[in-house]
């Protein structure tokens, strides 16, 4: 059985200070070994603080995205190794407001993969439509498209150290969240195209996570649909008692 995994992204919220009162709180609400894995991905400027503030406890410490060169002449980038080095164990990687501020393709979001699974990251690669894109009817097709090439090059067994994350890019930071048979038919959707590039042991070992405004009050239904892995919080891991509520949700 896929273990689940609830992973929040802080996004560009939150000073060193104020990170380490949050991972206190959470951790003491969350405490023991829950049924998920539980993983805050936190900016660079964080990432020391929280990592020293979570040690001895259930809680992973990720980033919100890296660079695909393991070094060089790229000013305010980080590199994965760099991010290993700093105790980081997992990178969100081709989220939606990377694609769309940041100018991402598939193809740098594949070499960022590529490059973080060589680090020994664990990689959360971020796939979604777009609004426009779901009410023309090619869902599945831009899907389909981000994982497929966001995982050119990546090999079967390095596919154990990846979680996709399915975000409708309609539902992140909106308040407006898929429901959960539209969120479950795109999550098994992916993983039929997993089945389709790999093999069938494959896509039943997925780890399909689910993001776009899920939260404390609709977790719980989210969760309990067979292809929805654990999920990808946004604004709800800002606040310990709604992170540890989907937390407790996903077991």
């Amino acid at each position: 059985m896929r273990r689940k995994v609830i992973a929040g992204n802080w996004k560009m919220n939150l000073t060193p200070a104020e990170a380490k009162v949050l991972v206190g709180d959470l951790a003491g609400k969350i405490a023991g070994n829950p049924a998920c894995d539980v993983v805050v991905c936190v900016p660079f400027v964080d990432i020391a603080t929280v990592v020293e503030a979570t040690a001895g406890t259930c809680i992973k410490v990720g980033a919100q995205n890296m660079h695909q060169a393991e070094k060089g002449a790229f000013t305010g980038e980080i590199s994965a190794p760099m991010l290993v080095a700093c105790g980081v164990e997992y990178v969100v990687i081709g989220h939606s407001e990377r694609r769309q501020y940041f100018s991402e393709t598939d193809e740098t979001v594949n070499a960022k993969v590529k490059s973080a699974l060589a680090a020994g990251l664990k990689v959360i690669l971020c796939v979604g439509e777009t609004l426009a894109e779901r009410e023309t009817g090619v869902t599945e097709e831009t899907v389909s498209r981000q994982v497929k090439l966001g995982l050119v090059g990546v090999t079967e067994a390095q596919l154990a150290n990846v979680i996709i994350a399915y975000e409708p890019v309609w539902a992140i930071g909106t308040g407006v969240t898929a429901s959960d048979e539209q969120a479950e038919e795109t999550c098994a959707f992916t993983r039929g195209v997993i089945a389709e590039v790999y093999s069938a042991a494959a896509a039943d070992a997925i780890v399909i996570q689910y993001g776009g405004s899920m939260n404390a009050a609709n977790a719980a239904g989210l969760l309990s649909m067979g292809n929805i892995d654990g999920g990808l919080v946004g604004g709800a891991s800002l606040k310990a008692d709604d992170f540890a509520t989907i937390v407790t949700a996903a077991g």
